[in-house]
């Protein structure tokens, strides 16, 4: 299906119609990281990795990593290799199906509204002032990694201190725990 296909389609449909793209395409992304998980898993290399590091990201992606499939939706670029990540990382699909469905649902009204008019505005300026859009581009993708490395120094230490807490409840015996 062609963009232009696409805006000549009532709104519902186009709706209907970018939501089920997008969650093929991201449900697909998940299972061909499964798939790289499970071929990995019979390698050399599997053999020699520590699993209660695999085991500390797997708890940190089932409990971050639905609020983070939901917002790559609201992003560009990240969707694939999110979910390809959730994938690989095995996410139980109690959290990543609903995640995948409230983002493709969000992506899908987006994407139907400004987003198909902004593409299109975007293609018809491209054409005109090619040289202005890749500079646009380059400074927008400065600014992202910038972003994405302030936040990345930042989470390191959270993110150890939560998984130390998350350790340390595991192992203390239950009459010890402070449930409230």
């Amino acid at each position: 299906m062609s963009l232009d296909q696409l805006l000549e389609l009532p709104f519902e449909t186009a709706v209907a119609a970018l939501f089920a793209i997008v969650l093929c395409r991201t449900n697909g992304t998940y299972w061909l990281g499964r798939g790289v998980a499970a071929g990995y898993g019979k390698t050399r290399w599997a053999r020699r990795s520590r699993p209660g590091k695999l085991r500390r990201a797997r708890r940190l992606i089932d409990r971050w990593g639905p609020f983070a499939i939901v917002l790559t939706f609201l992003t560009v670029g990240l969707q694939t290799t999110v979910n390809f990540a959730a994938g690989v990382t095995r996410m139980r699909l109690r959290y990543y199906i609903p995640a995948t469905v409230v983002g493709s649902a969000a992506w899908a009204l987006i994407y139907a509204t400004v987003g198909l008019a902004a593409v299109e505005l975007v293609l018809q300026h491209a054409a005109a002032s090619p040289w202005a859009w890749g500079i646009a581009a380059a400074v927008l993708g400065a600014v992202v990694v910038r972003f994405a490395r302030a936040v990345l120094r930042r989470g390191k230490s959270g993110d150890a201190s939560a998984v130390r807490v998350d350790e340390a409840r595991e192992h203390t015996a239950p009459e010890e725990r402070n449930i409230a």
